[in-house]
């Protein structure tokens, strides 16, 4: 292939590729952080790793390479406006969970929220640089399916939509 590729190109057939959407959540030095995130997938069953690319300007990429941990909600369809609001850049974090039902995991102090289909705590086992991204493998030191039968968020051509079976 001759040229370079194009950007928007790139998305447009990346963006084929449907996803489930998800929060990735930390906290450090007190101070909760949130993203939303379709860029997760399973990698291991023994040990059980997953793993999340956070882009590197995001404020959760540093709080999460400093805290070491984090924790992973699964959204369930219906969360579209929980999706947009951690995806809103340079949003405030003060109540940034306000009117947001959630807990608090017990073993990484990550916020949780509740209706997500799944949940999971992790502790960072590495990372690799890539681009203008970090991707980051947590071993899953805590789960949970708080929603076990909900449908699924997905994502697809920029577009939010559910699985019909």
């Amino acid at each position: 292939m001759e040229g370079a590729l194009d950007a928007l190109e790139y998305r447009r057939v990346v963006g084929r590729f449907a996803t489930g959407v998800t929060v990735v959540t930390t906290v450090l030095d007190g101070e909760c952080h949130a993203l939303t995130a379709n860029s997760f997938t399973s990698v291991s069953l023994d040990p059980f790793l997953v793993l999340f690319c956070p882009e590197k300007p995001a404020r959760l990429h540093d709080a999460v390479l400093a805290s070491g941990t984090f924790g992973v909600s699964v959204l369930a369809e219906g969360q579209q406006e929980l999706s947009r609001r951690f995806a809103l850049r340079g949003r405030s974090l003060d109540g940034q969970f306000d009117g947001v039902p959630h807990t608090v995991g017990p073993l990484t102090g990550a916020i949780l929220l509740r209706g997500a289909l799944s949940t999971l705590e992790c502790r960072t086992v590495s990372t690799v640089d890539a681009g203008d991204h970090t991707v980051v493998i947590g071993e899953v030191i805590g789960l949970d399916v708080p929603h076990p039968t909900g449908a699924p968020l997905l994502f697809y051509e920029g577009r939010y939509g559910g699985y019909r079976p």
